[in-house]
């Protein structure tokens, strides 16, 4: 019975070990140079429809664009 009781205090004790040590180490994203922390909304091209990052976006009138080309283009 006494046996028993360590062998079960052992698996208690790797297993709890083992959580914490998945808790603290990098996810699967930030292996592969993923930041989660970083995030930015995304806009929609007023010429063309397509999502950019807004801090990628041209910024002109009020409206976004993914390009400067496309701003010129919906100005004309």
């Amino acid at each position: 019975m006494g046996r028993l009781l360590f062998l079960l205090a052992i698996v208690a004790l790797v297993y709890l070990l083992l959580r914490a040590y998945r808790k603290q180490a990098p996810g699967r994203d930030q292996a592969q140079g993923k930041d989660q922390s970083i995030v930015d909304d995304m806009v929609r091209c007023a010429q063309c429809g397509v999502h950019v990052p807004k801090s990628e976006s041209v910024q002109a009138g009020g409206r976004n664009f993914c390009c400067a080309a496309h701003r010129d283009a919906f100005r004309h």
